[in-house]
Formats: C-alpha cells, structure tokens, sequence
C-alpha cells in the first residue's frame, strides 16, 4: 500500500504558562529587539504589547462594569484572549486589511479603533462601526458568525488581482470554524492562492457548545489542509508563539506562497457574553486550571524575571490605563443619542415604500411626528 498523502500540525510555544522559555525566541521577537542590549533585547521588545494587554484588561474590566450599572448593552468580555488579540493586531501593516468578529479589541486598538467606538457600538450606536481611527478599509464588527471570513477572501482576492502586497487577516471563534463561509474562505485561499490568514481563537466553548462537541478532527488547523493552506497550532496564551505564527504567515502570504490557517489554543475566563451565565454549562474546575494558564501571568513573571518590569510600574500603568478609559468612557456617555430615524435613513438609496412607513411610525411613537 502507498501513502497518497501525509500532514502533520506543528505546535508553537515559546513563554510555558510559568514564565519561563520553552526554547529561544523567535525572529518575530529578537528582530524588533535589534537595536537593545543584547541581555534585554528579546524581554524588552514584549514590554509595549505587555503594556498594552494590561491596558486591554482594565478596558474590559471597565465596560463590564458599564454593562451591569446600565450605561451599556450587551457586551462581550476578552478576558484570557488578550495575548492572541494583541499578537495579531501588532503584527499587521496598516495596509493590511483586518476583518474581526466582535471580541477582537486588542487587535483593533492596535490598528487604532478607539476605545469610545467599541462602548458605542455595544451601546447600540452604529457610529462605533465608523472606524475613525483605525484603517477605513478595515471591515466592521461581525456578529454573524463566520461570514467575516469569506469577507476577507474576497479582499484577498483584491489584492492579488491589483497586484498590492497586502494581507487580509480574519478572525472567528472554535464554533466559527464550523461554518460553511469558513470552509469557503479555505477553499478560495487554496485555490487562488490568496494572501489570507485566517485566525481561529479557539476558547473552548461556542457560547455553551463544548469544542468536542463541535467536530471530530483532531485540531481545527487541520481543516485548512483540504484547501492546500498552511496550518498551525499556537499557544494562544504566549504572545511570543501568536507573534511568530503571524510573522511566519505575512511572510507567506506577502511571497505569494498562499494563506494559512492558525488555531490559537487559549480559554474564555468570562462568560461569553454579559447576557450568558457560563456557571450553567462548564465546571468551576476547569476554569480555575484555565486561570493557571492565562497569558498575563505568564509575560508579567517572564518580564519581571528580565528586571524589566515590577509592582511599581504596573501600579503606575494600571493608573494610566484607568484615566485613559475613564477618559473614552466619559466620550461615550457625552455622545449625543442619534434620532430614531437614524436607523432607516442610510439602508437604501432610495427608501421603499414599507420601509418609509416604518420610519414615520418610529418617529410617531417618540411624539415628533
């Protein structure tokens, strides 16, 4: 008997959940590092994403507590995602095109969204989708499960067909590699050899959808191997493996050597939304194992370890990062509610008949009529 075929998913982990090195670091580190003292160098060039994890953090932290005193809808926490998020919105060119889901934040702060346009969008203002300081090619929020990722093949595509040396980067969840637009994505990025990275954060749970429960393939990286894509599966708790994962497959991609799939393996340590109670569905076991693992910790102990980071400085950024929320909060809560008819007036062109009805009843209902 002959083999047709064999494949195998390589494992990226470079800081363990103690702190400590698993192996050198990579390029995608010690190249940012070039011009620092050799002894700090690789420890060095961690610090502002470190920083901007924590900030991430009290962000997340801040908005929850909006959410529950009622200044802000429905929101979905990033909490033990930070290091994933960071990783790949640091390693995209502002060229690039980011297409995210709707727990994407610290990657699309990284790209320069404004806190106040995430609090926006939750509270139910579709001026948080404007974008004003992100990239304006950049796509908007994504609650459709997956279809952002057939979105971002198609830019792909764009981008080959004009002949630019850009990359479209999308992101879903564990579930979200489940869906048909997701195996589309794969399927075009093989067959037109797109410049497409697709992110899968996988968490563990699809709202209260076990992983297991979801498909029978071993890795969910393993499923960009029918399309003929790269595949990886990373620690997505060591924002040194995200940062290498990405570096590896902008290369690729900007070479013309193809998309790639990349599972990033880490833990939703909040409910998955403000509306859900995760108590109902997972074991209080399993999230405090998940806590051991999670990705602060891990670059905290590995920084201070390098004498580049200590209780002082964190006190003194943990400060900071609250004033600077507080500061975007404050932006928010200011912002002038939009009239009701705001929501019909930039559907169409030219507004059909019912859908003009349902306007004027909406204004007549708050008494402007």
């Amino acid at each position: 008997m002959t083999t047709a075929a064999s494949f195998e998913i390589e494992y990226l982990q470079y800081l363990k959940p103690d702190g400590t090195l698993a192996g050198p670091l990579p390029p995608a580190v010690a190249d940012a590092a070039a011009l620092l003292p050799p002894a700090v160098a690789d420890a060095a060039a961690l610090l502002p994403l470190f920083k901007q994890m924590l900030f991430l953090r009290t962000f997340d932290s801040k908005a929850i507590a909006l959410q529950r005193t009622g200044k802000l809808g429905t929101y979905a926490a990033c909490l033990g995602h930070e290091a994933t998020h960071v990783g790949i919105g640091a390693s995209m060119q502002p060229e690039d095109v980011f297409a995210p889901s709707y727990r994407e934040y610290g990657a699309q702060f990284a790209r320069g969204m404004r806190p106040r346009e995430v609090l926006m969008y939750w509270g139910g203002d579709e001026r948080g989708n404007l974008l004003t300081g992100a990239p304006a090619h950049d796509y908007p929020w994504c609650v459709p499960i997956s279809t952002q990722m057939l979105m971002a093949s198609g830019a792909a595509l764009s981008f080959k067909l004009r002949k630019q040396n850009r990359v479209a980067v999308a992101v879903c969840g564990d579930g979200g590699s489940s869906k048909t637009d997701f195996y589309a994505a794969v399927n075009s990025a093989g067959a037109y050899q797109l410049p497409l990275v697709l992110c899968v954060v996988n968490n563990g749970w699809a709202i209260s959808v076990p992983r297991k429960a979801q498909t029978g393939a071993e890795t969910l990286a393993q499923k960009g191997l029918a399309g003929g894509l790269h595949c990886l599966q990373v620690d997505g708790n060591d924002l040194v493996a995200v940062l290498e994962a990405m570096r590896r497959a902008h290369e690729r991609a900007r070479k013309g050597e193809g998309g790639s799939v990349i599972e990033f393996m880490t833990y939703r340590l909040h409910d998955h939304t403000t509306a859900d109670d995760a108590r109902r569905y997972r074991g209080e076991d399993e999230v405090k194992q998940a806590w051991l693992k999670e990705p602060f910790l891990r670059l905290r102990k590995f920084l201070t370890d390098a004498g580049l980071w200590d209780e002082a400085q964190e006190k003194a950024w943990i400060e900071e990062s609250g004033k600077r929320v507080d500061v975007e909060i404050n932006a928010y809560l200011e912002t002038p509610v939009q009239p009701v008819e705001a929501m019909f007036d930039y559907l169409y062109g030219d507004m059909p008949a019912d859908v003009l009805a349902q306007r004027e009843a909406a204004i007549a209902l708050e008494g402007r009529a």
